[in-house]
């Protein structure tokens, strides 16, 4: 009998805890894609999927707000600062340089910390 309720109190607390818990994730930059010494160098980071390239402009305290892609995109901040957050609880902090890949389907919004411009790639 306490083997039971020890497992139904353990699967309480893990649901809990996956829908309250917000997880910050530390954001990708461009300089990490280039590892090597050379003169030139290219890297792969993200094959477009409507071959969109948008400029997303957004200003201190406002937000893009939240919405679905159905389709893999890619948001690199340009200059300023802001966050992207999703449904699940990820959290990005932003800057200069930074991207985040944004999985298709999952409903997701960006905060801007000060004026900020960003390239959204689909």
């Amino acid at each position: 009998m306490k083997k039971i309720i020890l497992f139904v109190s353990i699967l309480g607390f893990t649901s809990c805890k996956s829908t309250s818990v917000q997880q910050t994730t530390k954001a990708m930059n461009l300089k990490e894609l280039h590892t090597e010494v050379k003169d030139v160098q290219t890297a792969l980071l993200f094959a477009p999927s409507e071959n969109k390239v948008l400029s997303l402009q957004i200003a201190k305290g406002k937000q893009l707000a939240e919405h679905i892609t159905n389709v893999p995109a890619l948001l690199v901040c340009v200059s300023g600062s802001g966050s992207y957050k999703d449904e699940r609880g990820k959290k990005v902090n932003l800057k200069s340089g930074d991207y985040v890949k944004i999985e298709p389907n999952i409903k997701h919004w960006v905060d801007a910390s000060e004026n900020s411009n960003f390239l959204l790639i689909k």
